[in-house]
């Protein structure tokens, strides 16, 4: 039968250690994203060990992040304060992960006097190729999946996911946005690299658009959504992502546009002058 052809072990043990494919697959996430920043950072100035001393501070924050986002928006799972700490049984959060590095992000620029905006144009080419690998965890923990299935015209891999638990089939809704991260990551690695923009910053605001258009239309479609009352809390900040990622890039503009008037204002009174 096909639906077990798509079964897949969560992990294996190795000298009595049980490893989930899951935290590999995160882990080679924090790898790449980690290495795909150090090539870029001269884009920016930087330099590859600044990237390093960076990971340092970003992603301990960003687990940890990840860890209570997800937590509290799911109190009613723990029924004790340790199992809060059980961070191997699953329950990270990316918009949490996002909180967490962020202020990783700023510690480091305040602390060794960086420019934040030309460093998350880098954090977020890699960051947004990172989310696509790290979203294939999903299907090995067999989570992050839409609603059922029913016609078996459609009940097939990469368009839905067997969920085995359930013995049904679901939109693979994981693999969705893994697919739209991979997208987003040539268009902004194509601003980064072929694009003359005369400042920082608007690579890192496009992520913000174009992730938050493709997070707030792929989580509508989940059935394992974080809830705030009626709202789909993932859904609400992709929407705030996407407010903010569009006034930071009109910020951008206007400013560029400012700078190149009253540089044409100048050159004009000296040729005037002359």
């Amino acid at each position: 039968m096909f639906s077990q052809m798509l079964s897949i072990p969560s992990g294996f043990t190795l000298f009595g250690l049980e490893i989930k494919f899951y935290g590999i697959t995160s882990a080679l996430a924090y790898i790449l994203g980690v290495l795909i920043t150090c090539l870029l950072a001269k884009r920016r100035g930087f330099k590859a060990d600044d990237i390093l001393t960076l990971a340092l501070y970003v992603i301990p924050l960003a687990i940890i992040g990840a860890r209570v986002y997800y937590v509290l928006f799911s109190l009613d799972k723990y029924t004790n304060f340790v199992e809060v700490f059980k961070i191997w049984e699953g329950g990270l959060a990316f918009y949490g992960g996002l909180i967490g590095g962020a202020i990783g992000v700023g510690l480091y620029c305040i602390i060794h006097k960086k420019n934040i905006f030309a460093l998350f144009d880098l954090i977020a080419v890699a960051m947004v190729f990172a989310q696509g690998v790290g979203r294939w965890g999903n299907f090995f923990n067999q989570e992050a999946f839409g609603y059922e299935v029913t016609n078996p015209d459609w009940q097939w891999f990469p368009f839905a996911v067997y969920i085995e638990n359930l013995g049904e089939w679901h939109l693979a809704t994981f693999f969705y946005e893994s697919l739209w991260d991979f997208a987003t990551f040539a268009v902004l690695l194509t601003m980064l690299l072929k694009v003359n923009f005369k400042g920082p910053g608007v690579v890192g605001a496009s992520y913000f658009v174009l992730y938050g258009i493709g997070r707030a239309w792929i989580e509508g479609l989940r059935t394992d959504s974080l809830y705030w009352g009626s709202l789909r809390v993932s859904q609400v900040l992709s929407i705030i992502f996407i407010i903010f990622g569009l006034a930071l890039i009109i910020w951008y503009m206007i400013k560029h546009r400012l700078k190149k008037d009253v540089t044409d204002k100048i050159i004009e009174i000296i040729k005037s002058d002359l």
